[in-house]
């Protein structure tokens, strides 16, 4: 018994592999359930008993690149309760997850408009948990008086992705400007934010290490 559940894992887990290199090559309108079980050297068969439709293995793909960080954030012990640490430890697991899936999500960006429903719902499901742990982390903060009380947390989590997303896009394509590293301009988004969002703002010194005039 233990040996069929090994090889079903097994077999599951070349699925998503396979998957995730046909939908990045293909594009999510291109790629077929035959072409991913080619690749995954098995038959069409053989996928269908593991997922239902191309979608849900869509679904799977996404969710297997965001786990790791999902994981890392799903502990109430993993923030500090320091905005600017907290915010630099999941900026960096999220660029983590932008890197590993640099062609996938180049491929989603280019078939946006031509997504069917079905998986525009899949992905934005899939992609979901991340953006809610920093939504939920923000909210207490709120609560505990540390983000400003008047912040809409959705549009500024957005906002905060939106440039880690561009971040990566830039560096990966060569297009940033000057000679900074991916930690600088991390820090760099986490500066901008925060004091954007803190309750202290500007005027707080530990943001920058530096006093405000």
């Amino acid at each position: 018994m233990n040996k069929t559940i090994r090889s079903s894992t097994l077999t599951r887990t070349r699925l998503i592999e396979a998957a995730s290199q046909v939908f990045a090559s293909l594009g999510v309108q291109g790629a077929t359930t035959r072409e991913i079980a080619r690749v995954a050297g098995v038959n069409e068969v053989t996928l269908f008993r593991h997922f239902a439709s191309k979608e849900q293995l869509l679904g799977a793909v996404i969710k297997n690149a965001l786990a790791l960080q999902i994981e890392a954030l799903a502990h109430p012990q993993g923030w500090t309760q320091d905005l600017k640490i907290d915010l630099i430890q999941y900026a960096h697991l999220y660029n983590t997850m932008l890197e590993a899936q640099e062609d996938l999500i180049r491929t989603f960006i280019g078939e946006a408009k031509r997504h069917p429903e079905a998986a525009k719902q899949v992905i934005q499901e899939a992609a979901k948990p991340l953006g809610e742990k920093l939504v939920a982390y923000l909210q207490s903060s709120q609560r505990r008086g540390t983000v400003r009380a008047d912040l809409d947390i959705f549009p500024a989590v957005d906002m905060f992705k939106g440039m880690l997303l561009a971040g990566m896009l830039c560096r990966s394509a060569n297009c940033n400007q000057g000679s900074y590293s991916c930690e600088d301009y991390i820090e760099t988004c986490v500066e901008i934010f925060v004091c954007g969002i803190s309750t202290t703002g500007l005027n707080d010194k530990s943001l920058t290490g530096h006093d405000i005039i």
